[in-house]
């Protein structure tokens, strides 16, 4: 064999792009024809809004390490990629483009605003695709979609029309959640909480019959008082019961309205009463509907005060109108008092405006069948959620779910097939577009509004595969839906575990018959050191594509891996990304020192195996089980640590070192034999650590003599242990032991480099393997002479330190390399050190005042320190004693 020469530095750029478009050409990311169940994900389809941030790289990552190491166990693997729509934040974006021109919405046709948008579209895709095929996703391109695509744009109206045929979906006057900023109503799961200053007004409401009495209600928001149409008490609330059936002057107008009593109101809380607005509060919509109370909206789509309040007030702002009445109330003598509070406020999950409770006519979908039906198969066990603690929240959402608002008052996106008839009125469904009403002939006219973003989404896993309708898949089933679905794996972060988990689960039951997929994996989200959010506004966003211009994708792509610890959100800022370009480094760097030893070798099948040898096949099988346990059940973080020990421990630093002496060896076949085991285990290292930095693997595989398939399609390495191994593995403990010891024991002696000592070795169980092995432990520890003995010293030979480990003492002479006076003075100094430093831990930890008041994890960390200084203090007062 010749030598291969690898670059000098590890250099990333020198073939990342190459790789991937070898892999694209051969049609690797391709499912292989196969009879056995396949491996399926779906990708949670990236908003064409921008380009992807640190938690598209956390998801993306994730998805590819588990598709790579399927299709390495020989599993017929699929990954669909694709993007979604994204109705409000899409629109958002070409309405902020064109303010900036000088456009607005209302001035182009629907048609011509709805192009724009397909441009916005195709731009942010193209810089999507990029950001994936550089994160190196192994998706399957031929089979990609997007959610306004022809085929899931007949799925999503198929589904509505099937819906409404099956009576749950049905259009109604509610209550719903409106956004002033997007013009559109919003599901619950859209909004979003946030504890948020504010204040609590009380106001004076006098009785109607002008006797000078009140009553004395309190609210944050009195600009709402126009809209109350009651004030409520508790039914048995003795200080209120007279007052029932009376009536109260409304502030601020000449309208009287009742006091009525219901169980919903807390006599406990505030002043017992509460004043009712049906319009604009959800709970107030209900007490309204059990008394027939009149529903006055005050509010328009804009935000701003309607005509239902008294003139000087309309057209206000909400704030505006808020400030007017608080002065107006205090003019009139009508607000008791301000009260400074912090109180949780909804805001639009996508441009934080305050959500106004809005009473208008929407679409909604009866989603308690649904929930029911999901709820039972989790019940089941056909669905597994990874970590299981996510089962509480799914079962609590979908036991308490209420119905879902899908209208949007966008323009962008499904828009909804519903026609209503100029002549009768009557609304017609339908899966076709309609020209004249099917039950009079008039004129219609198609519903302005879209579909929710998420009412496409949750088609997502069949509708992807082919399936688009009812119809269509009873008679005759897609290919890919046939052979792909349900699917295997849903990889998501816990934060729409409600707007798009649960409700993939109930479309697929309702619309397949089956879960659409069978594990669950919800991992966390990526935050900063601090633990909080990566945002613009905080300016501690990190750009996918940035760290894999500076770190190269593998370390990006195996630090998200060795960071994603089960149930624990990720908190990472840029230097975190060195331990993943450190991790590739050494398996470049290893890779290229064994490739320029092949000049003039020769290779060896089936080569004799020495005890090392035998070793690091044990850990390699050992490693494998681990690894594939972990993939399997999702645990990233303990694959990546684990092939971290192996690779950097066993392999670099055990191994390929102890390989050195064969590769000086004036023996040839020695040195062949050397060469040759490096070699396959090498080969098997990079098969091994694959899934996790698949491009330098590839790279480096394929120059090797011994491999001839691409890495990405080579089988992953599969455990064969010997029954001799868990022998070889206590040796293997016993002479690491020897030599960490020794190694530690030179560096607290200063004993420089140069220098070396003899050691004397008693063990009656291990002595012989030592003896056979002693050039390493001798090349490892640094020694001149390795002697051996079956019995156990009764003391310590002079100028010798002792050290004792599981099955062996041992006896450094370090007075051949250090002085032996000096040296005990130094360990007595630090033993006197290390005592003063235990007797202050010692009383600090008796202190149930610190105890008391100190956080849980300082005390332990102080526990600690008091455990391993006290190692410290019994280990140099042996050196001591031993040098007597």
């Amino acid at each position: 064999m010749h030598k291969i020469e690898l670059e000098k530095a590890y250099n990333p750029k020198s073939f990342e792009d190459r790789i991937y478009a070898q892999w694209l050409e051969s049609g690797a990311f391709s499912p292989a024809p196969s009879e056995d169940p396949p491996y399926v994900v779906v990708i949670p389809p990236p908003n064409v809004t921008g380009v992807l941030h640190m938690g598209h790289g956390l998801n993306q990552t994730l998805q590819d390490i588990v598709i790579r190491f399927h299709r390495m166990r020989g599993e017929s693997t699929l990954w669909v990629p694709g993007t979604d729509h994204a109705g409000i934040a899409t629109q958002n974006v070409v309405e902020k483009r064109l303010k900036a021109q000088g456009r607005n919405r209302r001035d182009m046709s629907r048609e011509e605003f709805v192009k724009e948008t397909w441009k916005v579209k195709e731009e942010h895709h193209a810089v999507i695709s990029k950001q994936i095929a550089v994160m190196g996703g192994s998706v399957d391109w031929t089979r990609e979609r997007f959610t306004l695509d022809q085929g899931l744009s007949r799925a999503v109206r198929d589904v509505f029309v099937s819906l409404y045929e099956r009576n749950l979906l049905y259009k109604g006057n509610y209550l719903v959640n409106w956004c002033v900023g997007c013009g559109t109503a919003l599901a619950d799961d859209e909004v979003e909480h946030e504890d948020t200053p504010g204040k609590m007004y009380h106001i004076r409401y006098p009785y109607a019959d002008n006797s000078g009495g009140f009553v004395e209600l309190a609210t944050t928001r009195p600009e709402t008082l126009f809209g109350d149409t009651a004030v409520a008490v508790y039914p048995d609330d003795e200080r209120y019961k007279h007052l029932v059936g009376k009536t109260v002057r409304l502030p601020l107008t000449d309208r009287d309205i009742p006091v009525v009593a219901d169980s919903y109101i807390d006599p406990a809380f505030g002043t017992g009463l509460m004043k009712i607005t049906p319009a604009h509060d959800v709970n107030d919509w209900e007490v309204g509907k059990r008394h027939n109370l009149q529903v006055v909206n005050i509010l328009t789509a804009e935000g701003r005060l309607n005509a239902e309040v008294p003139a000087k007030y309309r057209d206000m702002t909400i704030d505006a109108a808020r400030d007017a009445v608080v002065q107006d109330l205090k003019a009139q003598d009508l607000l008791i008092k301000e009260e400074e509070i912090t109180h949780s406020v909804g805001h639009c999950y996508r441009c934080g405006t305050v959500i106004e409770p809005f009473l208008s006519e929407q679409w909604f979908v009866r989603m308690k069948p649904l929930a029911e039906k999901a709820l039972a198969a989790w019940r089941r066990g056909e669905i597994l959620f990874y970590p299981k603690r996510w089962e509480n929240t799914y079962a609590h959402w979908l036991a308490n779910i209420r119905d879902w608002c899908v209208s949007r008052q966008l323009w962008w996106g499904h828009r909804i097939p519903a026609w209503t008839c100029a002549s009768c009125g009557k609304t017609t469904v339908s899966r076709m577009d309609i020209e004249k009403c099917p039950h009079c002939g008039g004129a219609v006219c198609q519903d302005p509004d879209v579909l929710d973003t998420w009412f496409s989404s949750w088609l997502w896993p069949f509708s992807t595969l082919g399936w688009e309708g009812v119809e269509q898949a009873e008679r005759e089933t897609p290919a890919d839906l046939r052979r792909f679905y349900p699917t295997t794996a849903l990889i998501t972060a816990y934060d729409i575990i409600f707007f798009w988990v649960s409700r993939m689960i109930m479309a697929g039951l309702e619309f397949t018959g089956q879960v659409p997929f069978r594990d669950v994996y919800i991992h966390g989200l990526v935050r900063d050191k601090q633990g909080r959010k990566m945002s613009k506004s905080l300016g501690n966003g990190l750009d996918p594509l940035e760290l894999v211009d500076e770190f190269g994708a593998d370390a990006v792509k195996f630090t998200l891996a060795y960071l994603c610890a089960q149930g624990q959100d990720v908190l990472i800022d840029k230097d975190s990304f060195k331990l993943g370009s450190k991790f590739a480094n050494k398996v470049w760097n290893a890779s290229r020192f064994i490739l320029m030893n092949l000049e003039g070798r020769n290779l060896v099948e089936n080569p004799p195996l020495r005890p090392i040898d035998q070793w690091i096949y044990s850990r390699l099988n050992a490693a494998a089980k681990t690894m594939t346990d972990a993939f399997l059940s999702y645990r990233y973080n303990d694959a990546a640590s684990v092939a971290d020990a192996f690779f950097w421990n066993d392999f670099c630093d055990w191994y390929v070192e102890a390989a050195k002496l064969s590769l000086h060896s004036e023996d040839e076949s020695k040195k062949d034999r050397a060469v040759s085991v490096l070699l396959d285990v090498l080969a098997r290292a990079l098969r091994l650590l694959h899934p996790l930095i698949p491009f330098i693997t590839e790279e480096i595989y394929g120059k090797l003599p011994n491999t001839k398939e691409s890495l990405i399609a080579a089988p992953y390495p599969s455990p064969v242990f010997n029954e001799k191994d868990a022998e070889i593995e206590k040796n293997f403990l016993v002479l690491q032991d020897l030599t960490r010891q020794i190694r530690t024991l030179r560096s607290e002696c200063a004993i420089p480099p140069e220098k070396k000592a003899r050691v004397a070795v008693n063990s009656s169980e291990f002595g012989e393997f030592l003896r056979e092995n002693s050039p390493m432990v001798k090349a490892f520890a640094n020694i001149s002479e390795l002697s051996f003995s079956a019995g156990r010293e009764k003391d310590c030979p002079q100028g010798a330190i002792g050290l004792v480990g599981n099955g062996f003492e041992a006896f450094v002479f370090i007075a051949d390399a250090v002085d032996l006076s000096f040296l005990k003075k130094k360990f007595t100094k630090e033993l006197e050190k290390d005592k003063r430093f235990i007797s202050a831990l010692e009383s600090k930890l008796a202190n149930e005042s610190f105890l008391r008041n100190a956080p849980t994890d300082l005390v332990e960390n102080e526990r600690i320190k008091l455990k391993n200084a006290r190692a410290r203090v019994e280990k140099l007062a042996t050196y001591v004693r031993d040098m007597d």
